[in-house]
């Protein structure tokens, strides 16, 4: 009888969660359309704005899938995943700035992004998708690599020596890790923003969502969905993805079953830090520019996406960085630009208040 009744409650509960994100989707909707029939707003504003909140939420999304991967396997928070986004961006746009450059200008200048260099600059290089589309290429994966290998050597150093100890000493200890990498980063490079790409390469027209896309733009999304598509097969076909599941489950019935779990840790390091890293480096290549704090200043977006998904789950990351983008740039229709993230953090309170374990709660973490 209970268990019935149980059973009526959470149903209950579940069809009162979509009746109210339907009508929270409607009320915004009719808004919009409001606005535009006044004059106040014109729908090529409002696909705009659809389109940068597509293209911040990828990014969100992609770095939040790092972010839930290390919460759901090792159990803690990682207040250090902003510096891993910095370091891969940093990481890899040092290595397209050398394939762009070598053999024409400064090693040390390209080695430093330009900063302090009068040869150097995003305009000497030439760096663009339509003219060094090598470079990017290159210079995107070398972020992955940069960011694993910091990963791992931070999982090894600082993060395995405290494993069985409990997850807020972990948190303190990963704060720790993020102030000593932003300030490393600051000792290297300084604390001023510079711009790296020359232009964001031609436009392309995209009738169906009524507006002009950079070829920057194009890169981004259609990299953002590759690595999804990718880590979708991962998780789901392969053997690493079957144990990185059980040992999201439990990870004591997974040793017990013969999982190496130090092994399939040493991989979620690598996979989560190497989408992190990829995740800075478009970002930049969106923005066009880049300063050591970058990372930080999206981190709290990333974990309201994780938060807002539901933490521990992969499809969830994706789906609250999605969610997140497009509501914080929707939110400049009626909002200044300095309250977008006030937007987005309204967003998932209210979510929450209906759904308290997030969208995609009550699913496995992959």
């Amino acid at each position: 009888m209970i268990q019935a009744a149980m059973q009526r409650w959470i149903g209950v509960r579940g069809r009162t969660t979509k009746t109210a994100v339907a009508l929270g989707i409607v009320l915004i909707l009719g808004l919009i359309a409001a606005d535009i029939v006044r004059g106040q707003l014109s729908a090529g504003t409002v696909g705009v704005y659809l389109w940068q909140g597509v293209i911040i939420g990828l990014v969100i999304g992609l770095a939040g899938v790092g972010l839930t991967l290390t919460y759901s396997i090792l159990g803690f928070a990682n207040f250090a995943h902003g510096e891993y986004l910095t370091v891969g961006a940093f990481g890899g746009w040092v290595a397209t700035f050398v394939v762009a450059g070598i053999g024409t200008l400064e090693l040390s200048g390209l080695l430093l992004l330009g900063f302090g260099s009068s040869e150097v600059n995003a305009g000497s290089a030439g760096v663009n998708v339509a003219t060094a589309p090598a470079a990017i290429v290159v210079g995107a994966g070398f972020a992955a690599v940069v960011t694993m290998c910091l990963a791992l050597a931070l999982d090894r150093i600082v993060y395995r020596p405290m494993r069985e100890q409990d997850g807020i000493a972990l948190l303190i200890a990963s704060i720790g890790v993020a102030f000593i990498l932003r300030y490393a980063l600051v000792l290297v490079f300084g604390t001023e923003q510079a711009g790296l790409t020359t232009g964001s390469g031609p436009d392309v027209s995209l009738p169906a969502v009524g507006v002009s896309a950079s070829a920057h733009e194009l890169t981004l999304i259609v990299a953002a969905i590759a690595l999804v598509v990718g880590l979708h097969l991962l998780l789901q076909r392969t053997k690493l993805g079957i144990a990185m599941r059980a040992m999201a489950d439990s990870e004591s019935l997974a040793r017990v079953t013969g999982i190496p779990t130090e092994r399939v840790v040493r991989d979620t390091w690598l996979i989560g830090a190497g989408l992190t890293g990829v995740s800075g480096y478009l970002l930049v290549l969106w923005r066009g520019s880049i300063s050591f704090d970058i990372g930080w200043n999206i981190l709290l977006l990333v974990f309201a996406a994780v938060i807002l998904g539901g933490i521990g789950s992969v499809y969830g990351a994706i789906v609250g960085g999605l969610v997140i983008g497009v509501a914080s740039r929707l939110s400049l229709i009626w909002l200044p630009a300095g309250f977008v993230n006030v937007t987005a953090f309204l967003v998932m309170i209210l979510v929450l208040i209906v759904r308290p374990r997030g969208i995609f709660s009550g699913r496995s973490s992959t």
